[in-house]
């Protein structure tokens, strides 16, 4: 199992530069699969959370895969098995991804309840109640949701109870086949929907107000082939921005979108950090004097990302003052505090809120990465400490981190990868 070997105490410094962003891919992935058409995909980042969904459409579902460094073509012309079995999706809860596509194209599909991430209850039943809505016969049976549209989809309105980042990218995708129109309420406002949307659109699918809380949806008969290119990772963005903070160094990440981190970059002037963007693409980090600290509420976007709180955790024990960091989308998003504290972080946790004290010196310790974003901020902390931190169970971090260490290291993070 492969580990992390960090010898902290050194400013990240020079350029890092971002990755396609995961969370977009997958969806895009997915959506080749509602055409008989070749689908071309630039800047799909090699992790392993793709490399398990390029598996099940490659291998279970059966389409035709070629996969040309970050160049990845999907060709469907026959999908062979509508399905995506337990053995293949256990540790990617993206996996309910392909439920839409399938029911919108196929008429029925067979979908393992997803995995992935410890980090709190993921439900599926926005994802089946607005296949329900769109005229879907869907039943759960020993750990499978099956789906059965053997007429095909008919529009509808659909109402979401909550935001969903994975229900509307679902739905969207089954709307874009089904006859008619289809009103999307409450719907997530995320990126990487209107990257999905900005797909749909290239493929030949009528959608208006991807990006915003009310999506509409003009059924067509059929999708064609495309190229579209994957949005930068927000979230990696922000992960190494928060890192140059920490350490105290002079980071410079191109190829983000400086829009899409708006709450963070807030967040991070509010601390004390000196945020500048040199160009269009690329935002620099220093920090002039002491951190500050901050209370942050994570939310659903345009609000403070989940995804990103693990790390700035990080960053407020570093802090002078008393932060609250509050958890709002995840009920057990805070595994990551024990492990800190491991490193002589001083938080309480009260429910859903974690009490940060700080400044406390971090020292290198052996600890245990329980989830993607945790695992982040374990190697962040590893990077501030003094002495060496070991971080096992990276396996986690490789789900949606390309090459992390050796992009750290050639921004002059002492850090290697172990495998006993």
């Amino acid at each position: 199992m492969d580990k992390l070997v960090i010898e902290g105490g050194v400013p990240l410094s020079g350029e890092i530069a971002v990755s396609g962003a995961k969370n977009a891919a997958l969806p895009a992935l997915a959506a080749c699969l509602l055409t008989a058409e070749p689908v071309i995909l630039d800047r799909i980042p090699q992790v392993r959370d793709i490399r398990t969904m390029l598996d099940l459409i490659g291998h279970i579902i059966g389409a035709e895969v070629s996969v040309e460094g970050g160049r990845v073509t999907i060709h469907s012309a026959r999908i062979e098995h509508p399905e995506a079995p337990y053995e293949l999706v256990k540790t990617m809860r993206a996996s309910s991804l392909v439920l839409g596509p399938l029911v919108g194209r196929c008429g029925r599909a067979r979908v393992s309840l997803p995995g992935g991430c410890a980090i709190g209850a993921r439900p599926i039943n926005l994802h089946v109640s607005g296949l329900e809505r769109l005229g879907a016969e869907v039943r759960q049976e020993h750990g499978y949701i099956e789906a059965v549209a053997p007429h095909g989809l008919q529009g509808a309105n659909v109402q979401f109870d909550r935001i969903s980042v994975t229900g509307t990218e679902d739905l969207l995708m089954a709307a874009v086949l089904a006859r008619g129109e289809t009103v999307i309420e409450n719907a997530a406002r995320e990126p990487e929907v209107a990257d999905l949307a900005a797909l749909l659109a290239a493929m030949g699918a009528k959608i208006e107000g991807a990006g915003t809380s009310t999506i509409r949806v003009q059924g067509v008969a059929k999708l064609g082939g495309a190229e579209h290119t994957i949005i930068p990772d927000r979230i990696e963005a922000g992960t190494f921005l928060i890192g140059g903070a920490l350490t105290g160094g002079d980071l410079t990440v191109r190829g983000c979108v400086p829009e899409h981190l708006r709450a963070l970059i807030a967040k991070l002037q509010q601390a004390g950090v000196d945020v500048t963007e040199p160009s269009p693409d690329t935002l620099r980090v220093r920090v002039p004097g002491k951190l500050k600290n901050v209370d942050i509420t994570t939310e659903e976007h345009p609000g403070f990302a989940t995804d990103l709180q693990a790390q700035f955790m990080t960053l407020m024990t570093q802090a002078a003052g008393i932060s609250f960091v509050t958890e709002t989308i995840f009920e057990n998003r805070f595994m990551h505090a024990q492990e800190l504290a491991r490193m002589g972080a001083n938080i309480r946790l009260e429910g859903r809120q974690a009490i940060v004290a700080g400044p406390t010196p971090l020292s290198g310790a052996q600890v245990i990465a329980s989830d993607l974003r945790a695992s982040a901020s374990l190697v962040l902390a590893g990077l501030a400490a003094r002495g060496e931190t070991v971080v096992d169970r990276v396996y986690h971090i490789d789900r949606g981190y390309e090459k992390i260490e050796s992009k750290l290291a050639g921004a002059g993070a002492r850090i290697r990868r172990e495998t006993s």
